[in-house]
């Protein structure tokens, strides 16, 4: 029996926190499904919002729920909803595409001019129960562990990241190790990268770059990374730039490790403008360089699951604390501090 409150994360207010509050249940309509949460995954996201700052200022509109990475089980379907089944565990692809515009209608999707993000635009998953149209949700496979299931989101874009170009035999580095950055130093030794360098100045961090499969571990504060780099690339730069950071300092670092000719992915969002010495990090390069915007659906799906089917990935120790989603306090003052890279919230009924 479906309960007509739930107990959900409210952003109730355009100022600093959330708080929880009793929520109606979501009423769905005959495309989408009701799905009971079991776990939600902070987003570096959540924690702009959480503390309203410039870009959550712009973007948000309270009150609603926040959450955008979460895994659950299918509660109840709308009368048109085909091939899904109460009881059914899933994720979803939070970005709900117009289905209109001309990138929708080219096989662009994943940047629709007028996409909303549940969880950003529209209610999320930070709740007992979140509403998601049927087509945006993804069956999981019983091959993958349970735990990782509301990491797929996270977990797309760093696929997207390192699937946007050749991989196989390549040396590469990752600007920015935080979870996104984590697991794309998985996806690319997965997909045969030849050595992989991690330059991210928060130590704990660089540990579990070592242990997700990166070679080589720099702190870009100690001053000869790029020789370093260069020293064990033949003097020649690495053949890929992740760059996952948006720090206006490991962008132009990153560039700056890049071989001719070679190749820049670019996840990480600045905070504001960042200066490039466009000449020499690009156009004499002869660099191609790739803006990354979330995961193509559902391409990226496929590979995700793929990868965590059959290559071993293990996204373990990225999580580094489950908490109850009660103690979200606790959570934000985690991830601000560095001591945390993914958390899981538990949704406890």
């Amino acid at each position: 029996m479906i309960p007509k409150t739930m107990q959900a994360l409210v952003k109730a207010a355009a100022a600093p926190g959330m708080e929880m509050r009793e929520m109606p249940v979501p009423a769905i309509g005959p495309n989408d499904v009701l799905v009971a949460v079991e776990t939600a995954s902070v987003c570096g996201t959540d924690l702009h919002i959480y503390h309203w700052d410039e870009w959550a200022q712009a973007r948000i509109k309270p009150p609603y729920i926040p959450g955008h990475e979460f895994c659950g089980t299918i509660a109840a379907i709308g009368d048109l909803v085909q091939d899904l089944q109460i009881g059914d565990f899933v994720s979803a692809e939070m970005h709900v595409a117009c289905g209109h515009c001309l990138q929708c209608r080219s096989g662009q999707a994943h940047v629709c001019q007028f996409v909303k993000i549940l969880g950003v635009d529209a209610d999320g998953a930070f709740a007992d129960y979140v509403r998601i149209p049927a087509s945006n949700i993804w069956k999981l496979s019983p091959a993958i562990p349970r735990d990782f299931g509301s990491l797929f989101d996270p977990f797309g874009n760093a696929v997207h990241t390192v699937l946007s170009g050749s991989i196989a035999g390549q040396t590469v580095a990752v600007t920015g190790c935080g979870p996104i950055g984590l697991f794309s130093i998985a996806v690319a030794k997965a997909c045969g990268a030849s050595h992989i360098f991690a330059i991210e100045p928060n130590a704990q961090r660089r540990e579990l770059a070592r242990r997700m499969g990166a070679r080589t571990l720099l702190d870009p504060a100690s001053g000869d990374v790029e020789q370093q780099v260069k020293a064990a690339t033949g003097g020649n730069g690495v053949d890929v730039l992740l760059e996952m950071s948006g720090h206006p300092s490991a962008i132009a670092q990153g560039f700056r490790l890049l071989r001719m000719g070679g190749r820049a992915s670019l996840l990480g969002i600045p905070s504001r403008p960042v200066e490039l010495d466009l000449a020499n990090a690009v156009i004499f390069k002869g660099a191609t360089v790739h803006g990354i915007n979330g995961r193509k659906m559902y391409e990226t799906w496929f590979q995700a699951e793929a990868l965590l089917r059959e290559s071993g990935i293990d996204l373990a120790p990225v999580i580094t604390h489950r908490l109850p989603l009660a103690q979200f306090d606790e959570a934000m003052h985690l991830l601000e501090s560095g001591e945390a890279s993914k958390i899981l919230l538990t949704v406890k009924r």
